[in-house]
């Protein structure tokens, strides 16, 4: 049977005075947040760990509140007491995605392109060798948007292992002449072909990439807001 994969994108609007996203977190986000010294970067971990725990609850109908979240060995959260649900999530700027899915373990990131950015520096440190000499052939005009694809693509794949950029980002590899597809990933993680790339596509400036095992999935997109309107 095919896998379906949800993937729901919204903003980060940050309007406490239409919901009470505190009242959502546990006292371990309630503490994390706190800690948080920057005041915009605080209120936007309030809202990411509200929204995420309005989305997961939509689909196992309790409370938001009420979900218990753990950390994998490599530190990636997921859910003790539901644990065929798998989900993930990015934000970047006023940008949030979050994947859910069952039994099929996923991986999700977008970026917003940043102005000044060591572009040369990071192909050469991130990349692997067949993807530099790709990325250094294109146009200059077409050089960060292809930067911002490839990122997304191999933090997605790392972050549906569960690894995280640890795994090291040079390791999974595109392929150039077909960009939804790797070329290489870690032995510990089978083939190439075991794996499958979908892009996202959002405003100029911001893309994004789903990462799952190969297995014709199908992705869906939704609207944040309709989970708890």
């Amino acid at each position: 049977m095919k896998k379906v994969i949800d993937v729901w994108l919204g903003k980060l609007v940050k309007e406490p005075d239409n919901y009470d996203y505190w009242a959502l977190l546990s006292e371990d986000e309630k503490n994390k947040a706190n800690a948080i010294r920057l005041a915009i970067l605080r209120a936007q971990y309030i809202e990411v760990r509200a929204k995420l725990r309005w989305v997961l609850a939509n689909y196992i109908h309790v409370k938001p509140e009420q979900l218990i979240f753990a950390l994998g060995k490599h530190g990636k959260p997921y859910l003790p007491e539901y644990g065929h649900y798998h989900f993930n999530l990015s934000h970047s700027g006023d940008q949030l995605a979050i994947a859910v899915a069952q039994h099929c373990p996923v991986g999700i990131d977008v970026e917003q392109w940043k102005q000044k950015a060591d572009y040369q520096a990071l192909v050469k440190r991130c990349f692997a060798e067949e993807e530099q000499a790709y990325w250094r052939s294109l146009p200059d005009e077409h050089k960060k948007s292809e930067f911002y694809r490839f990122w997304t693509r191999k933090e997605a794949f790392v972050k549906a292992t569960g690894r995280g950029i640890g795994l090291g980002l040079d390791r999974c590899v595109i392929l150039p002449q077909n960009p939804t597809e790797f070329l290489r990933v870690p032995s510990e993680y089978g083939s190439a072909s075991d794996w499958e790339i979908y892009d996202l596509d959002f405003s100029e400036g911001s893309c994004g990439a789903l990462v799952a095992p190969a297995c014709g999935f199908e992705v869906r997109i939704k609207q944040l807001n309709t989970c708890y309107q």
